[in-house]
């Protein structure tokens, strides 16, 4: 079984300032992602609000530079999926793949997925009209008409991203008001090809082999209409890939539960990035998350080789 200083779960933003900051310190490290180095910020088209930048970055192009800045230290990237870990003693095994590594420090950045609607036919549509990334999907409904379910961040860059591509788009949110930034607002409030629908809510998408159209009820009048469309693009919300961290490490509905160094009340795993339990999802934040738990995990080891 191979030991390392620390191991490193998930290459988002938050993953890879982790493992910069901790190879730069001098600990052995390794990286695992299952996945492409980026986490969620592959696929966001276009980043605005990440400082030095003013002009925006897009998002691989951040992935990739974040990449390379790992990659200038060695260490072992591991391109599978953590199954389990287990805490024996002071040390940590966990099972990437059919194998088990070992860490002193356990840094677990494995990000949230999106969060799903849970109404008839969003499952059965999956693939066929129904999806949850933009920058995936957009193309395949170039000149075509799409919802875009959501209130948030998420929602609104997407809806702009899209309103580049569609014919037409209808931005549905169940409050009264949007939960974006004003910046946001504004830009689909304005936007010659957005229908918006507040106070409403998606029951059901319909179709026969792919989607045709979704019923959106007004909470206020509790009229339910049909609106044709050819996609539905769901941003509702995240939920953290959390499924392989152990019982013990204290949790809520919202992710792990960590202090203000980012350590778990499991000694020697620490969290960052969205996997935590916050309120504000964002590069800047998950950067910052990585590297407090790297600095965290550091003196963690140096304690216990004290």
């Amino acid at each position: 079984m191979k030991s390392y200083d620390a191991v490193v779960i998930g290459g988002g933003p938050a993953g890879m300032t982790a493992a910069l900051y901790l190879l730069r310190a001098g600990a052995s490290v390794a990286l695992v992602e299952k996945l492409s180095p980026g986490g969620q910020v592959l696929m966001t088209s276009e980043i605005e609000n990440y400082p030095g930048f003013p002009k925006g970055i897009k998002g691989y192009e951040l992935a990739d530079l974040m990449t390379a800045h790992v990659g200038v230290y060695p260490h072992d990237t591991l391109n599978d999926e953590v199954r389990e870990i287990r805490t024996v003693g002071k040390r940590h095994q966990i099972l990437v793949g059919s194998d088990w590594i070992e860490a002193k420090a356990v840094i677990l950045c494995s990000g949230a997925r999106y969060r799903k609607l849970g109404v008839p036919g969003e499952e059965a549509f999956i693939g066929r009209g129904v999806s949850y990334c933009a920058l995936c999907d957009g193309n395949f409904f170039r000149d075509r008409e799409v919802a875009v379910v959501g209130g948030g961040n998420s929602a609104l860059e997407e809806a702009l991203y899209l309103s580049r591509l569609v014919k037409k788009l209808h931005l549905i949110h169940r409050r009264d008001e949007f939960r974006g930034c004003k910046c946001y607002q504004d830009k689909c409030l304005a936007h010659p090809k957005m229908a918006v629908r507040t106070s409403s809510v998606v029951q059901e998408i319909a179709g026969d082999t792919e989607v045709r159209a979704v019923l959106v009820k007004n909470l206020k009048s509790g009229e339910v209409s049909e609106i044709p469309v050819d996609g539905v693009f769901i941003f509702v919300g995240f939920e953290p890939v959390i499924e392989f961290v152990p019982e013990t490490v204290a949790r809520d509905k919202g992710g792990l539960i960590t202090d203000c160094e980012m350590r778990t009340n499991v000694p020697g795993i620490f969290a960052a990035g969205d996997i935590r339990s916050k309120n504000c999802r964002q590069v800047a934040t998950a950067v910052g998350d990585g590297a407090t738990a790297a600095t965290a995990a550091f003196a963690y080891l140096e304690q216990l080789d004290a």
